[in-house]
């Protein structure tokens, strides 16, 4: 039986280089990048590039979105998969192992509350407002189906503040940082959570993360 596909996630707070670690990671695993920011829907944009952080009410349709977004991509690989000739064999499945090569999407998050983090695992909550539902062709997440670990990129306030000063065209700005850091839940100590610094290299962190993601399952 083929191992089932995973959900990774790189969060942190903005201008930690979600997206550089996450192509990266996803590059050395062979696997698809979503940028999280990608999915937002125009009115956390306009509301984010006007300064203002977002709601739960929110975040919440923009977290399923997500999650959901990355279990049809999943099908998708595993179908195309099976469509190849012949199983294949990965390193991670280890040598003599017949099952095929594992699929999986990075995405990068910046997942702060535990709650959020719950909902990219997959964990249905109940909306904060009637407006905070799934678009109608999306089926709610299945929490069983994809297993999801989590990236987390901690880093220094003042390091983090100087690289969000410097970031050009981005609709987060940098005197969100406080806010952001306020929100944030510490994941350290979740299941399948694994800790990188923010100040090694990116390919530090991809050789870090993949260590620690392998002792947590991957």
């Amino acid at each position: 039986m083929a191992v089932k596909p995973v959900l990774i996630v790189v969060m942190g707070v903005s201008g930690t280089g979600k997206s550089t670690l996450g192509k990266a990671l996803a590059n050395s695993y062979g696997f698809p990048f979503i940028d999280g920011d990608d999915l937002h829907p125009k009115s956390n944009v306009e509301k984010m590039s006007a300064g203002f952080p977002l709601t739960d009410t929110d975040r919440e349709p923009w977290l399923e979105l997500i999650r959901t977004t990355v279990e049809h991509k999943c099908v998708e690989l595993e179908h195309h998969q099976r469509g190849q000739e012949g199983p294949t064999t990965s390193e991670t499945n280890g040598p003599g192992n017949d099952e095929r090569r594992r699929v999986g999407v990075v995405v990068g998050c910046s997942a702060l509350k535990k709650y959020y983090r719950d909902i990219l695992r997959g964990k249905r909550k109940e909306v904060a407002s009637d407006e905070a539902v799934l678009p109608e062709h999306l089926e709610p997440p299945h929490s069983d189906l994809l297993p999801t670990f989590f990236v987390f990129i901690k880093g220094q306030k003042q390091v983090l503040f100087d690289r969000m000063q410097n970031r050009k065209g981005h609709f987060m700005k940098a005197s969100m940082l406080e806010s952001q850091l306020n929100t944030l839940e510490d994941p350290e100590g979740e299941d399948g959570v694994v800790v990188v610094n923010l100040e090694d290299s990116t390919e530090q962190q991809v050789a870090m993360a993949r260590e620690r993601l392998e002792d947590v399952g991957i």
